[in-house]
Order: structure tokens, then sequence, then C-alpha cells
């Protein structure tokens, strides 16, 4: 189960959703995409365009050319003192397969799309072919998507009950926007909601699901929006992996020339653990994504060796200060009381 956190306004935590299901179009996996806010049908038409190997290559070795000539002109940059720390790599410089790259300037063929199963769940249509309901105190919306999961789970033999009759699958389940309004959930609306237990008990169901069955899910969920952290606290603990992100749109940031080269942060905040009390820590904690015209990359952040030459002493004192807000690992160079060395 894995819980993202959507940026402020819903861009890139989007493309990161239409990402997770565009990887199982590839890999011949079964979707079941479920929505309150559009149609999943126009999700799945604005998937991202696979890249072939080759085309990738190509791509992928135009942008470690680029990066090398960027690194030549910071090294005209850095202080000779400096040129023999270890280089942080902010992307790959060699070619390495995992998983499929896309382009998101292109949208997935119609022959790939029509090429595997899917399933959908529009919550206006569901709302209006059946009659109004409610168990076990919990939202109408959140039982209707339960139950159309549960079915789709013991037909499609992905609980594992008729292993001799078909090959096995894997379902992947994509939830949008999971708690907002539009799920006629109010945990968005005050500190202290009527309905304040039927997210928690609708992922501690839904995970007993995908424990039981060849399915992986992605859900999205406006985080930004809950006020009551209690209820993020119990959310967290009911997922197996947790990601934020934090767009910089709208913010400080945006103009900060410490930032100049991302378009967000992602954090990290839980990651799958087995047989462990506790979640394993990645070395890398800074990690930072952009949006580029064809792809989006999620890289190490690291500070530039140097601004322009028009940012005045003074301003680069305040920059320094706003470097420490970063988390620790970025690059040593934001480690301890001393201003950055610019």
């Amino acid at each position: 189960l894995v819980f993202t956190e959507e940026d402020k306004y819903g861009l890139y935590s989007n493309l990161l959703f239409k990402y997770f299901l565009a990887e199982g179009i590839v890999c011949g996996h079964e979707l079941f995409v479920a929505s309150a806010k559009e149609h999943p049908d126009n999700i799945l038409k604005e998937l991202p365009a696979p890249l072939l190997d080759d085309t990738h290559g190509e791509k992928l070795g135009d942008e470690a050319a680029a990066v090398k000539s960027e690194d030549f002109q910071d090294s005209m940059k850095i202080a000779w003192r400096y040129q023999n720390l270890p280089k942080i790599e902010a992307s790959p410089t060699t070619y390495t397969k995992f998983g499929h790259y896309y382009d998101v300037s292109k949208k997935m063929p119609s022959e790939l799309l029509q090429s595997i199963k899917w399933h959908s769940f529009y919550l206006h249509e569901e709302l209006s072919s059946q009659p109004k309901m409610k168990a076990c105190n919990m939202n109408s919306a959140y039982m209707r998507l339960l139950q159309s999961l549960q079915r789709i789970i013991s037909q499609g033999g992905f609980d594992g009950t008729d292993p001799q009759k078909k090959p096995k699958n894997i379902l992947r389940i994509g939830i949008q926007s999971l708690g907002s309004l539009l799920w006629g959930d109010d945990i968005c609306c005050s500190e202290t909601p009527e309905d304040a237990h039927s997210l928690t008990k609708f992922l501690y169901v839904l995970r007993g699901l995908l424990r039981k069955s060849l399915s992986a899910c992605i859900i999205t969920v406006p985080a930004h929006l809950i006020q009551n952290k209690a209820i993020m606290e119990r959310v967290t603990n009911l997922s197996d992996m947790v990601v934020g992100l934090e767009s910089f749109i709208g913010s400080e940031r945006e103009t900060n020339p410490l930032y100049k080269d991302y378009h967000g942060l992602v954090h990290v905040h839980q990651i799958p653990r087995l047989n462990s009390l506790i979640c394993d820590v990645s070395d890398t904690k800074d990690l930072a994504f952009r949006l580029k015209r064809k792809l989006f990359t999620i890289e190490r952040l690291h500070l530039p060796p140097d601004l322009s030459d028009g940012v005045s002493r003074a301003s680069k004192q305040e920059l320094a200060g706003s470097a420490k807000l970063l988390s620790s690992g970025c690059g040593a160079m934001a480690i301890g009381k001393k201003h950055l060395d610019f």
C-alpha cells in the first residue's frame, strides 16, 4: 500500500499516480482505477507514453552529456580546496535498465490501453446506480469501493482461490484524492470531524485485502487539508510506504536561487519493512524532483557551488540561513552552525 501525500495543487502527485498506472499497463497487469474527481476513462487517456529502450538510452546519454558540461562549468567556480571532495551524483551518468521510462509530452497509444483489462470506479455513477447504504459506521462511498474491490479480486482470481484455472496476474489499484470532500468525508473540513474513523477503517480493510491477494495499491490523499494530525498518524501506520510531495509553486522557494533547478521536494516518511519493528532508513534524505519537457525525474538535492555574480553578500547570508531549514545530509554543506561557503 503506497500512500502519497498530494502537493498543494495536486499537479505532481497526479503525475506520479499516472506513472504507477502506466507501469502496470506496460507490464501487462490488470488495473482498477477509482476516483471521485474525474472519470477513470479520462485518467487512462492521459497516461504518458512509454519510451523504447534505445530511445531512452539516447535521451539519457544526452542528459549525461549535459550534466558533464554543467559539471565542467561548475568546476570553474569551485575553489581549489573543494575540488577533491567526493562528488554528489544528481542523476545517473550511465544507462541502467530499471523498470520502464515514459515521455510525459506524449499520450499512451490506444493499442496498449486495449491490450490489458481494466476496471473503473467513478463514485458519481456508483451513487446514482445503487441505493444509499451505510454499514459498520463507515462512509457509504468507502463501503461501495470496498465491495467493488472484493468482487474484482474474487472474480478475477487474484486471491489465489483458483490457481489452476488461469495464469496468475497482478492487480494494480489506483485511488485518487481519497479523503477529500468529493468522497463525502469531512476530515478536511474541521479538526473534530463527525466521521473521523471512516478513512482509518477503510485502510484497515483495504490492507487486509491487499495482504491476501496479488495486488498493489497507490492512494493519493490531500494531506495538507487534513487538520487533525492524529488522523494522519493513524493513516501512516496503516500504510506500507508513505511519500509526500512538496511543490515550490506559490512559496518562497519558487524564487529562491538555491532551488532554481528543481520544482519541489520529495519527503520519504516511511518505506516498507519486512520482519522488523522499524523501517529501514535511507542514506539519502534530501530528494527533489523536477519536471523536464519530457521526463519527470527525482534526484538528490544538492546546493549549487556558487550563485550568480549579481547576488550580494547580505542576500547570500540570507540564503545560507534558509538552507539550514533543509534536513541533514544535504551534500555535507549545511551541516552544523556554519554558513554556506560559496
